[in-house]
């Protein structure tokens, strides 16, 4: 056994470290298009303590650190790019602290969405928290490094917009509090102090988040779906600018695809709409259809696809189309909302050249001030061709949201270069600035985000 295995081991227990090429397979690979890429060891901690120490030795090794979530970016962020140690922080899964009256909870960074969202069924039904559209196993930390947004995200923002402090291990081993629980305090807060939100959105670059204050916000007794369809493109900006005027929903998300015949050339405009009594509901569904939609529906332009529709959360990721041999992976952009009939008209494009179903969906963030687009490209595992033609389609896609104005979300490491190629010099400047006094070796996942 070499002198990095032994140390895993006696930091994990031999039980959570592995070097074996089987269990190293597990973690070569993302569900989504990237070459696998192999890391050297892989260790499960338990604790803040355990992940400082694997840094500290990691350091002094001069072996790269990439923490894993849940594995759901479909983008290769967590994959070892430069080999190393892969960081599985799942055995990080507990909740710490609810607190109903300030509507928070302290939880660690590898619990799941699903796991959240059970208990917060189970202990306090009348809460809920931000779930993304990504399957129930995806994590808390993974999902706030990516700039995650869910289904609270039109009254709301971003999921990151969503807490009120941070734990940290820094990528020289440090364990940092940002937020009120820096002071010895509850964690209630992010503000006032000084902002030192330097590691949402980094993918893990800049530290391993251990620790979140989840905020939460009431949940109603009753949620529902309404569907609202039509058939040019170039209506949605307006009708979700009514909609998110009334600011009665609490999720709106437009899809269109190809596949199932239904839905393709229409634009279907989710509108989740909660309350506490029927009549609550009702009032909220009135507002909206008599003062927002009645208008299309008298002139033909648009109609009513479904109302009083049961929501399952999570919803988003059932839209992509699965082939045969199961596989998607998306480009993900943050845009005006104004951008959805041109973002739709490019993933047809793009789509049909490559002989892929089309599938895009866009999701109103922060009461319309953005939309997270997204645009799904399917494929089947085991045919290289139709991977390859999916793999092309994400680049071109990429390389065309950056000319229509668009900033990609999450980007995979072709499109990270992309936008720091763009990018103001000053502003890339910093970025190395910042990465070089927090990673002086540079370790912490390295190939991402990386500024020449």
């Amino acid at each position: 056994m070499d002198s990095v295995y032994r140390a895993l081991a006696d930091i994990v227990g031999e039980d959570y470290v592995s070097e074996q090429t089987e269990e190293l397979f597990t973690y070569s690979k993302d569900l989504g298009t990237s070459e696998p890429r192999w890391p050297e060891y892989v260790a499960a901690p338990k604790t803040a303590d355990e992940v400082s120490r694997i840094v500290e030795m990691a350091n002094e090794q001069k072996l790269a650190v990439v923490p894993l979530g849940g594995g759901m970016s479909l983008a290769g962020l967590a994959l070892a790019l430069r080999g190393g140690i892969t960081l599985d922080l799942k055995r990080m899964d507990q909740i710490l602290e609810l607190n109903e009256q300030g509507r928070y909870m302290v939880v660690e960074a590898g619990v799941s969405h699903g796991k959240v969202t059970s208990y917060l069924h189970k202990n306090a039904p009348h809460l809920m928290h931000s779930e993304p559209g990504a399957p129930p196993a995806a994590t808390i930390g993974g999902n706030l490094a990516i700039h995650g947004q869910g289904d609270l995200a039109h009254p709301y923002g971003f999921n990151s917009d969503m807490i009120n402090g941070l734990e940290v291990v820094l990528p020289t081993g440090e364990i940092c509090r940002m937020g009120s629980c820096a002071l010895g305090n509850q964690w209630y807060t992010l503000r006032p102090l000084p902002d030192l939100s330097l590691f949402m959105g980094w993918s893990g670059c800049t530290g391993i988040i251990t620790k979140v204050s989840l905020r939460l916000f009431p949940c109603k007794k009753i949620q529902e779906q309404d569907v609202f369809v039509v058939e040019n493109e170039n209506l949605v900006p307006e009708i979700l600018f009514k909609l998110t005027h009334v600011g009665m929903a609490e999720d709106l998300v437009v899809v269109s695809q190809e596949i199932p015949p239904p839905f393709n050339r229409l634009h279907y405009i989710l509108i989740n709409l909660a309350g506490d009594s029927r009549e609550e509901l009702e009032f909220k569904r009135q507002l909206i259809f008599d003062q927002n939609l009645a208008k299309y529906i008298q002139e033909g332009t648009g109609g009513i696809g479904a109302a009083g529709q049961d929501i399952e959360r999570p919803v988003v990721s059932k839209t992509s189309d699965w082939r045969k041999g199961g596989g998607f992976e998306y480009v993900g952009a943050i845009v005006p909302v104004g951008f959805y009939p041109e973002g739709f008209r490019l993933g047809v494009e793009i789509s049909a050249r490559h002989e892929i179903p089309y599938t895009v969906l866009g999701r109103v963030v922060g009461c319309g001030h953005s939309m997270m687009f997204s645009w799904t490209y399917a494929f089947n595992r085991a045919d290289n061709d139709t991977v390859s033609h999916a793999r092309q389609a994400l680049h071109e896609t990429d390389e065309r949201v950056l000319e229509m104005g668009g900033t990609l979300w999450k980007p995979a490491v072709f499109g990270q270069k992309l936008v720091m190629d763009r990018m103001d010099a000053n502003t890339r400047e910093m970025m190395k600035k910042v990465k070089t006094l927090l990673d002086p070796n540079g370790i912490m996942n390295p190939g991402n985000w990386e500024v020449a």
